[in-house]
């Protein structure tokens, strides 16, 4: 976000409940903990825990989502195999989302949508930013040289 959007929320013009953020993250079936949750005291006597570790071919599924302040908004599973090209992200995830974000707009008491994308090619293609142009829905680029901000890196896999 540059320092005219944060002049936005100073001034109350926008409100943090109305940004989306939005990325792809793989789930894997099987979930490990970290390994700073696995570590444990061991006594002299004593043999250490055994740590199990995930396959490198261990399955997984390729999830398209997006949030809202109070939760997931929108959760797309990619077909095995698919590729997320632009055509993709527009059909198969924009649009979900922004037909859920207008159903829910008059009862959230939302006003003006903002996207916080990341930039990937799919997500900052042309044809992708003139759809949501055309809807209505204001963009905020992912900041440059700064770690993932979308739920999917801190929240979905923790």
């Amino acid at each position: 976000m540059n320092y005219i959007n944060l002049t936005k929320f100073r001034d109350r013009s926008w409100r943090l409940c109305n940004i989306i953020p939005g990325d792809e993250t793989w789930i894997y079936h099987r979930q490990i903990h970290r390994k700073s949750t696995n570590a444990s005291w061991v006594g002299e006597d004593e043999l250490p825990t055994t740590i199990v570790r995930r396959g490198k071919f261990e399955p997984k599924n390729l999830f398209s989502v997006f949030f809202k302040s109070n939760g997931p908004t929108l959760t797309h599973t990619v077909d095995e195999g698919k590729t997320i090209d632009h055509n993709y992200y527009i059909e198969n995830c924009l649009n979900s989302v922004v037909k859920e974000i207008w159903k829910q707009r008059k009862s959230a008491g939302t006003k003006g949508i903002k996207l916080l994308r990341d930039n990937a090619i799919p997500h900052i293609q042309s044809d992708v930013t003139n759809y949501l142009t055309e809807e209505g829905i204001i963009i905020i680029s992912h900041p440059p040289y700064s770690p993932d901000i979308a739920p999917c890196d801190y929240w979905l896999n923790d």
